[in-house]
Order: C-alpha cells, then structure tokens, then sequence
C-alpha cells in the first residue's frame, strides 16, 4: 500500500466515523421529552356525556267513545268524554359508539299509562319503562350487548304515539305481543342489509320472574333495498306463574315499504301460541296500514285489522275482532303533533258494554290527541 492510498483510506475512514458519532452526540445533548400528561378525568366525563340525548314527551287526548264509557281492548285511551294525561316521559340516552364503546338508557314514564302497561307483580317498575347499560364489544362491525329492562322488538307500534302512525294502539299491539322484557340482548350489524338480535329474558312483561324459566328471542331485520325492510321477530319460552315447562311462543312480522317520497305502506302478522293447564290456545292477526303525506305539516293515515282469539286467551271471549281507523295528523312543528282520528271496533260477539252495562257488538270512538316531544339531538 503506498503512502497516498494509506492516506485517503484513513481519511475516508474519518468521515465514517464522524457521521456515526456526531448525531449521537447531537442527540445526547436534546433535553429529554416529558412524560405523556395523565388523561383529565374531567374530560374522559365530558366525552362520556357528550354523546347523550335528553329527551321528553307530553301526550294527552280527548276522548268521544259511542258506548259512553273507556273502550274495551285499547291500550291507553281509557277515559270517555274526558281530557287525560296519557303519559309524560323523560329520558337520557347514549348510544355506544367505537370510540365511546359504553352507553346506557334510562326512561321515566308517568301518568295513567305507565299502570296500563305494567302488571302487579312489577308495580315496583311502572315508572321505568326502560333502564339498561350498553356496550359495544370490538367484535366484527361492533357487537352491542344491552342489559337490563327494555321495551320488546315485536310489533310495528311503540308504546309512545309520537312514533307510531296512528294515535290508538293497534288490537295487535294490546292483544298480541308483550311490552317489555328484561334480560340481556345481543345486536349485530354484518352490513346496512342485515341486523341480527338474540337475547335471554325473565319472560312477557316481567321484570320480577314468575317461574324458574327464560324466554328466547330472535330478531332478522333485512333491508333488501332502501325502500323495503322486512323484521322477523321470535319469543319463546315458559310465562305461566309457577310452571317452567308449558311455553308460549310468538312468531311476529313487520313489513315497510316506501311507494313514494310521500306514500309508505306497512303490515304486521302475529302467530301466537300458549299452553294452560295442557290447553292449547291460539291467537292470530294481521294489520295493514298506509301513511299519505299530503305535505309537510298534513299527513292522512288510514289502518285496518283482524284478530282472531280462537280461544278467549287474549280477550276472555273466543271471537273475531276487526277495526278501521282514519287519523289526520297536522304537524304544527318538528316537535308537535296534533292528531284528529275516527275508530270503530267490531265483533262477530257482543264483548262491549255501554254506560249501562248492555252488550254491544261494536264501540265508536273520536279522538284528538296532542303530542309534545323534544331532544337534544332534535
């Protein structure tokens, strides 16, 4: 090696050297990084609640009822010929999300209907039309597990009018399916086509179990195009007090469909099936609805059923009930309903009684109901 080479080898070496050493040294002399600041718990409560509704409901009614007395076979318009309270409610609610993946609802209901709905053995409850925690496991799209007392998913009607498209409960919806459960529920979303629900339950309208059983329940909503939904609904189990073998179960379905911007139509079906003292009794009925929105503020909603006790398990008279409706809805803001509505039940028996105790085969009513409601998400 001469003298020259020797010479650029170790200059090239240098410079090796000083490309290795010196960032090092730069890096020794930046002062070090602080410590990730411990999250405010202050904040974490702030995002928590960020999410949640708070929300209320007034409902009250005048009733005209051609028996001159409460019509027989309805949910919550009880009085003739009198202004009443149907219900106020309160509620806060939070949906879970990905990023907040624990939620809760709790609503508080009021007035005559909330003793309608609930049975004596849950009169503890009455005011608690619901109450339960969420959350949403990081299972595929999210899994979201529901604990605690929540209104039931069978049925196209709700317990509260303001979402329902007539003012009267359906015969359906006070003869053929429960209210409420309580138990655990499990709900997942494969895709926007198809949501799936399963859940364990006390039973039918049962907070305070009457027997050692649980009930099942399935649900497939499928929403094949954006204008049609189709929900199957299942409930089985044992709900006789003190017996955990005889079951009754219920086959409910709901189908939507929007004609056009301004018609919808929808019908409900329900099969059920109850065994007594090893008596089999059946019920079945079938409602159809339609909603004409004539524009904004005016909305025209015509409803029709048939409901078929085979076997006085629902009504104490083995019959066939049939009833039409007719409610104009005016919509005088986004949070205030006015609804005008005619209804006629009618039967092949004589099950209704006027003021003096006479048998009828069919009552007459006209009501005006009135709905406040509001949200924070509104």
């Amino acid at each position: 090696m001469t003298i020259k080479s020797g010479t650029t080898f170790l200059l090239r070496l240098g410079v090796l050297l000083l490309c290795l050493v010196v960032p090092q040294l730069a890096a020794a002399q930046d002062p070090p990084k602080p410590a990730d600041p411990a999250p405010d718990p202050d904040k974490v409560t702030l995002n928590f609640f960020k999410g949640t509704e708070v929300g209320g409901l007034v409902d009250a009614y005048y009733l005209w009822t051609s028996t001159k007395t409460g019509p027989a076979y309805h949910s919550f318009d009880s009085f003739h010929n009198s202004f009443d309270l149907s219900m106020a409610e309160v509620w806060l609610a939070k949906a879970p999300a990905s990023d907040s993946p624990i939620g809760y609802k709790v609503k508080l209901s009021f007035g005559h209907a909330a003793s309608l709905f609930t049975p004596a053995t849950d009169s503890d409850y009455k005011n608690v039309e619901e109450a339960f925690g969420s959350y949403l496991a990081p299972v595929g799209k999210g899994l979201q597990i529901d604990i605690g007392k929540f209104v039931t998913n069978a049925g196209a009607e709700v317990i509260e009018a303001k979402d329902d498209w007539n003012y009267s409960r359906s015969l359906l919806f006070q003869l053929a399916i429960p209210f409420y459960h309580a138990g655990i529920r499990l709900t997942y979303s494969p895709n926007d086509k198809v949501t799936l629900m399963g859940g364990v339950v006390n039973g039918w309208n049962d907070v305070s179990d009457t027997n050692t059983g649980k009930s099942v329940m399935a649900s497939v909503t499928l929403k094949p195009t954006s204008a049609v939904s189709i929900i199957e609904n299942y409930i089985g189990g044992p709900e006789q007090a003190g017996n955990s073998t005889d079951w009754r179960t219920l086959s409910d379905t709901v189908v939507m469909y929007t004609a056009t911007p301004k018609v919808s139509l929808m019908a409900n079906y329900d099969y059920g099936r109850d065994t007594v003292g090893r008596v089999v009794n059946t019920w079945q009925g079938i409602a159809a609805y339609a909603k004409i929105q004539a524009n904004k503020y005016v909305a025209v909603i015509p409803r029709v059923e048939y409901f078929k006790d085979a076997n006085a398990w629902a009504t104490g008279t083995i019959q066939n009930l049939t009833e039409a409706t007719l409610t104009l809805e005016v919509k005088a803001a986004d949070n205030f309903l006015w609804r005008t509505e005619y209804r006629g039940d009618f039967s092949n028996k004589s099950p209704f009684a006027d003021s003096t105790g006479k048998a009828q085969k069919n009552q007459q009513m006209l009501t005006f109901g009135f709905l406040y409601s509001f949200s924070s998400k509104s």
